[in-house]
């Protein structure tokens, strides 16, 4: 019998009332702290879960079809919790496989689960969830008026909908017990929603739906909950009237407040948290210490939807970038940057479009003087020193590389009023202090769509390795 068809017969058979979440990592790949998800193993979990990727990583990945953590520590991560769920015969869920959940990430993953099975002569039965939009379908979907954009992204075109390199879409908690109840060991998706990979099997188990998804909401960042936060090992234990949550690690707390803050995590509203298959109410929901490590959370409700909608995300290339690094401690310098580099920007394009028309994007950040403030607005006060990043977008990289060549040049001897010393204007990090860093993206879909058959979307694969 299969890990998860065992948890799911052993659960009932046994009445067993409470059932035990171990969240690996808040993100597999950037590692697992061994100690803490020894001491998780050791309290003999009934699952354990893992978060593999985050649109916090941008459109990048996405679109270049590439994972953002290393190869070597992502292959070390999943042998790890792979091994110790064969060891404890115990199902392994895995969301948002590769970073960004599209085909080129979940295949580069599953070769890695492969290779490892293979190595250390583990079998088991591996369920594969994709997540992959088909293209036509979201066509039909746009034209029928039933995409709408996110957080004030423009309506979606069929132009748009070509344009991009990837799409995905965020599968619920239903495709998850789809898979699961097809009697695998090891479960990974494409792009998913956090909670899906927590809460799918305490749901399938009739444990009540709204303190499933609020503890999945939880543990899917592991010990990020906790006080010092941090990203350790996290074991739920959850039964039909709430939830404990502690951290394997022993230096972290998962206080009443800490907990209740976490509501805020990725949420506009900390009361509601919304799902393909309908939405957690949050306004009855209580902390409650057991102890100064371990908290008791209940009160959560789940609102299952008339209508199902699923995010869609996807990226289309801009171009080629390349970025300048340098700084400049010149106080002359510093307090006419603005008109220095409006100048210097002039000058480079007169330079490299003398004979052909500007095609190229020049942006300055100057860090030290609202370089990573959202709205950029300068600090009051003239700083000492400020560090300058020029980023150029061009059509092809060699391009990108000459404006910021040129740019490096021009900005390092430019001559401004009142300026002392012509020997240069910057100091830089390294040589050279221009990079070419490779194709630009950006999020061109993020919207929702409304969906009439959700299983149709996700389709489930099973294999025996």
């Amino acid at each position: 019998m299969t890990a998860s068809l065992r948890v799911i017969d052993a659960f009932r058979r046994s009445g067993c009332s409470a059932l035990r979440v171990l969240g690996a990592s808040g993100q597999l790949g950037y590692g697992v702290p061994t100690p803490a998800f020894q001491a998780g193993l050791a309290r003999e979990p009934d699952i354990i879960g893992c978060d593999m990727g985050s649109i916090d990583i941008g459109p990048y990945y996405l679109g270049a079809g590439r994972m953002a953590t290393a190869p070597a520590a992502t292959r070390r991560d999943l042998r790890k919790v792979i091994l110790a769920a064969r060891q404890h015969d115990i199902p392994l869920v895995i969301g948002s496989a590769g970073s960004a959940g599209a085909g080129p990430h979940l295949d580069a993953t599953l070769a890695m689960v492969r290779d490892i099975a293979r190595e250390d002569e583990l079998h088991f039965g591996l369920g594969v969830l994709r997540a992959d939009m088909p293209r036509d379908l979201l066509r039909k979907a746009v034209d029928a008026g039933e995409v709408h954009g996110i957080d004030g992204m423009p309506a979606l075109t069929l132009e748009e909908v070509d344009a991009a390199s990837e799409i995905v879409g965020q599968m619920g908690s239903s495709a998850f017990q789809r898979g699961l109840a097809a009697g695998v060991d090891v479960l990974i998706a494409g792009r998913a929603c956090d909670t899906g990979i927590f809460a799918s099997l305490p749901m399938m188990l009739g444990l009540p739906a709204g303190l499933a998804m609020h503890m999945a909401k939880i543990v899917e960042c592991a010990s990020i909950c906790c006080v010092p936060g941090g990203r350790d090992s996290i074991l739920a234990t959850l039964d039909v009237g709430g939830f404990e949550l502690e951290s394997m690690a022993p230096q972290r707390r998962a206080t009443p407040v800490s907990v209740a803050a976490h509501s805020l995590y990725e949420q506009s509203d900390p009361y509601t948290v919304q799902e393909p298959e309908g939405r957690l109410d949050l306004r009855r929901a209580r902390y409650e210490a057991i102890d100064n490590r371990r908290t008791r959370v209940s009160g959560a409700e789940w609102i299952e939807a008339d209508t199902c909608y699923i995010k869609l995300e996807g990226a289309r290339r801009m171009g080629e970038r390349a970025v300048l690094l340098c700084a400049a401690a010149d106080p002359r310098f510093i307090a006419r940057r603005e008109e220095n580099l409006r100048e210097v920007a002039k000058v480079v394009e007169d330079l490299v479009c003398e004979d052909t028309p500007k095609d190229y994007d020049l942006r300055w950040r100057i860090y030290g003087a609202g370089g990573a403030s959202l709205n950029g607005v300068p600090t009051a006060a003239a700083p000492g020193e400020i560090f300058i990043m020029a980023e150029c977008l061009a059509p092809t990289a060699e391009r990108a590389a000459e404006v910021a060549r040129t740019t490096k040049q021009y900005l390092l001897h430019h001559g401004f009023p009142g300026r002392l010393s012509t020997g240069g204007n910057l100091a830089f990090p390294f040589t050279p202090p221009e990079v070419s860093i490779g194709t630009a993206y950006r999020f061109n879909i993020y919207h929702l769509m409304r969906v009439h058959n959700l299983d149709a979307l996700f389709p489930l694969e099973v294999e025996t390795l």
